[in-house]
């Protein structure tokens, strides 16, 4: 058993949300990724994918889930299963809003619409894929 004190979770900020890792495999070997989403009235992360699945339950705020060429409008307390290479991208609303993810540990993030700029948010390049440092 592993415990991750609140001390040792990590911060990671891009110009679109604030990710805290709760836990990962840099944090005690962790096989899942979880970390805590805060994005600011009107932001938006950028199109891309995932190649391995994440849950998001989000907590406050609302937001607009692009996923597979669908536009689902999400509220506090709903739960979007978004499968492995399936592309997205999150709009928060009028008043923010935030969301717990869980996903496999290392998932990688790319896109069909040219490089995601996260750097230096960026942990490890691999390829035309990124590691997000709020998952290693």
């Amino acid at each position: 058993m592993s415990i991750i004190r609140h001390a040792a979770t990590r911060r990671t900020e891009t110009p679109n949300a604030v990710m805290t890792t709760f836990a990962s495999p840099t944090q005690g070997g962790a096989g899942l990724s979880m970390w805590h989403v805060e994005m600011r009235a009107g932001q938006s992360g950028p199109a891309h994918a995932f190649d391995v699945e994440q849950v998001w339950t989000f907590l406050s705020g609302g937001a607009t889930v692009e996923l597979g060429g669908e536009r689902l409008a999400i509220e506090p307390g709903d739960t979007v299963v978004m499968p492995p290479d399936v592309r997205r991208r999150i709009f928060s609303g009028d008043d923010g809003m935030t969301a717990i993810v869980a996903a496999p540990a290392g998932g990688r993030a790319y896109t069909v619409d040219g490089p995601i700029d996260v750097s230096p948010a960026c942990a490890r390049p691999d390829g035309d894929k990124l590691v997000p440092a709020w998952v290693v």
